[in-house]
């Protein structure tokens, strides 16, 4: 994970999985979570739904036997303690906003103080064809497009 970018706009990146499935999902976005957190930053987990937060708040206390990333579901109210990764749908606080992942079909704030974007995509049909129009979307914008296949 490299520092976010000073840069107006902000810095997207794809990662693709070979799979189908939605736990190795969730596992890679635990994974890239962690990483995160682990490299001095937090961020916004942007969930497609209530339910698929609830799925990666539980994933992120188990996924990893010894791991802690503090995090907690965005309800509205802000996190007690600084550096807490939340959780939730598409009213992010501003200051969550420098680094958001992706889980959703929605596309997140593109505009300051966003740094990064880190869309995980599935190999489903679904999930590919709606990365395919957030792709267009930031590539409109003039946004840098990384893209990682795992």
């Amino acid at each position: 994970m490299t520092a976010p970018t000073d840069s107006a706009l902000p810095e997207v990146s794809f990662y693709v999985l070979g799979t189908h499935d939605q736990q190795q999902r969730q596992e890679f976005a635990c994974k890239l979570i962690e990483k995160i957190y682990r490299s001095g930053f937090f961020c916004y987990v942007l969930a497609e739904s209530a339910e698929q937060a609830e799925q990666i708040d539980k994933a992120l206390w188990t996924f990893r036997a010894g791991s802690f990333v503090p995090h907690q579901t965005y309800r509205g109210l802000l996190p007690q303690y600084p550096g807490t990764v939340l959780i939730g749908g598409s009213e992010i606080p501003d200051a969550w906003r420098g680094v958001i992942v992706n889980l959703s079909s929605l596309f997140p704030p593109t505009e300051a103080p966003t740094q990064r974007i880190l869309e995980i995509l599935d190999n489903s049909e679904e999930s590919k064809q709606a990365g395919r129009l957030r792709y267009r979307h930031y590539r409109q914008l003039g946004l840098s497009i990384n893209t990682h296949k795992i």
